[in-house]
């Protein structure tokens, strides 16, 4: 069986879909293993509302890479009953960086190092500046454009910026036990960059150092432990859809 891994090549989709937490729902709902849906399927059941079929079909081939390539968590996501809105979007957040390495860098990176540099808010023209410095010539200026509004349309709708419009102060998402539960056991499958403890997924939504562990050491779902640089995670469930069983109940 082939390993998950976070996706390193670089795409463009977020220009045509961002963050969208409500229709990213509504895929996780009528998502119940029993197969790819078509888009006619879809586009007649109206299950993004009154969209086109071209619409309907983009939406499913990024909804699908976003969160079909993880069987087990779509599985989770579907059985995962009153889940609060800001869950809803920092799930979201984490799936968009797990499947988008620019976004990634963007909320992993970029906005960590304008705090690091006592930065506390971006514009979009910050964003087109940095987008030409780490892909120098790849897009024209139409393209950086769009992409670095998508960004921060992305990034505000997971509560990484605290306004929609310039300029746009940084902030962290409220991450319930629940969700960091969840992004723990979910990349505890995935091959990724960085160390269980300092990653861009956590980095990203302000759990980091003594905070993190603090953090850990009260989720139900582990026995952390450190002692100096020996960490133990201590998992309790096997996997992510033997958590969710245990925590919301049994699975479809």
């Amino acid at each position: 069986m082939t390993a998950l891994a976070e996706q390193t090549q670089v795409h463009t989709r977020l220009l045509k879909f961002t963050l969208e937490a409500d229709d990213s729902r509504a895929y996780w709902q009528r998502m119940n293993g029993a197969g790819a849906p078509t888009p006619q399927e879809a586009f007649e059941g109206y299950w993004f509302g009154a969209r086109s079929m071209l619409r309907v079909e983009m939406m499913l081939r990024t909804l699908g890479d976003r969160f079909a390539r993880f069987p087990q968590a779509l599985a989770v996501l579907h059985n995962w009953p009153g889940m609060p809105a800001h869950t809803r979007a920092v799930i979201c957040h984490w799936h968009i960086q797990l499947t988008d390495p620019v976004y990634r860098a963007f909320t992993g990176g970029y906005l960590l190092q304008r705090r690091e540099g006592l930065r506390h808010e971006i514009t979009r023209d910050l964003v087109i500046a940095w987008l030409d410095q780490m892909w120098p010539g790849r897009w024209t200026p139409v393209t950086r454009r769009k992409f670095a509004s998508n960004l921060c349309t992305s990034a505000h709708s997971a509560g990484l910026l605290a306004s929609p419009r310039d300029p746009r102060p940084l902030a962290f998402p409220r991450v319930e036990d629940d969700a960091l539960t969840y992004l723990l056991y979910l990349l505890r499958s995935v091959q990724m960059r960085g160390t269980p403890l300092d990653n861009p997924y956590l980095a990203s939504v302000g759990l980091t150092g003594p905070h993190l562990e603090d953090r850990l050491r009260a989720l139900p779902a582990l026995a952390f432990r450190r002692q100096s640089d020996l960490v133990d995670f201590g998992w309790r469930h096997p996997d992510l859809r033997a958590w969710s069983a245990a925590t919301h109940g049994a699975q479809t």
